[in-house]
């Protein structure tokens, strides 16, 4: 079954030359089935990318899916045309009144401050009392992540010595986990972050539960025990070489960076070695048809 994007907005194209199935909303609206309903907290400064990495994967799926791409009003970042967001993103304010089967938070570049040192912060914070009301199950990554986790659980994150930055081995904690259905016991996933949370911390929340961890990593995925939010550290959904491109961007700046870790293979430059792409498919997947599809009402208007 297709995902349901605009249909001039960027990644509509790109999607298709990767012979995904594109539906347009037009169409969408002849077919006799409900879609489920996603909305796309886009925190991210490079939103085109991102969106696209995300709709890749909500798109490997049986099921219909209608996005709602969603920006802050506190803040408007430089680096995405003002057209575009005026045309293809709405604000809290447009869409609070609404339910959504599923929500994803994306992370944010502003890692190493405060939480309430964010510019937006008290607009997400709105965001994220909404979360616990109006949508099915919600999906954080990275500070989305971390900023959800000291929203509901007061666990705080903490300052590494230097950037996680590379492709980490993770082990599966949980024997036959819905989320991670179909994957290997040990699997990767990409990692670049400044901060951390800390695993004993979230081992004494009771309603929280770690589903994959990693030693270098830590605390990879993690999820709330009644099923309504997914919290994972990383980013299963990056590109082949977003890494790569993050690498140079800070060279460029003449930041003290090292090459991302376990990428390459062979040193520190060359080809690159994709070694998370089908976790990735496989995390999305689960998480639409067993933590949102087989949750969700029928009827949109009864999510609670």
């Amino acid at each position: 079954m297709p995902i349901i994007v605009p249909k001039d907005i960027p990644a509509s194209k790109i999607l298709q030359s990767e012979n995904i199935f594109v539906m347009n909303e037009q169409r969408a609206m002849m077919q006799d089935i409900r879609p489920l309903e996603i909305a796309i907290v886009n925190l991210m400064p490079t939103k085109i990318v991102t969106e696209t990495q995300l709709m890749r994967l909500l798109s490997n799926s049986p099921l219909q899916v209608n996005i709602t791409l969603v920006s802050t009003e506190t803040y408007v970042g430089r680096n995405t045309p003002l057209e575009h967001l005026e045309r293809f993103y709405k604000s809290f304010s447009e869409i609070k009144n609404r339910k959504f089967d599923g929500m994803i938070i994306t992370g944010a570049p502003v890692e190493e401050k405060e939480f309430s040192e964010v510019t937006y912060w008290d607009e997400l914070k709105e965001i994220l009392e909404f979360a616990k009301t109006n949508v099915t199950s919600t999906l954080f990554i990275c500070w989305g992540a971390q900023a959800a986790l000291h929203y509901y659980y007061g666990i705080e994150k903490h300052i590494l010595p230097k950037k996680l930055f590379g492709v980490y081995k993770h082990k599966k904690l949980i024997d036959y986990d819905r989320l991670l259905k179909g994957t290997d016991d040990r699997f990767f996933m990409p990692h670049s972050r400044h901060t951390t949370v800390y695993e004993e911390d979230i081992r004494k929340c009771k309603d929280l539960v770690i589903v994959a961890s990693s030693k270098q990593a830590g605390a990879a995925i993690i999820r709330s025990k009644d099923n309504k939010f997914i919290f994972i550290t990383g980013h299963a959904e990056y590109d082949r070489d977003t890494l790569e491109n993050e690498y140079k961007r800070d060279l460029a700046k003449g930041m003290d960076i090292e090459p991302p870790e376990n990428y390459y293979v062979e040193g520190d430059h060359g080809e690159i070695k994709m070694s998370w792409v089908s976790t990735a498919n496989l995390i999305y997947m689960n998480w639409l048809n067993h933590y949102v599809y087989q949750l969700t009402p029928y009827e949109i208007d009864n999510i609670k």
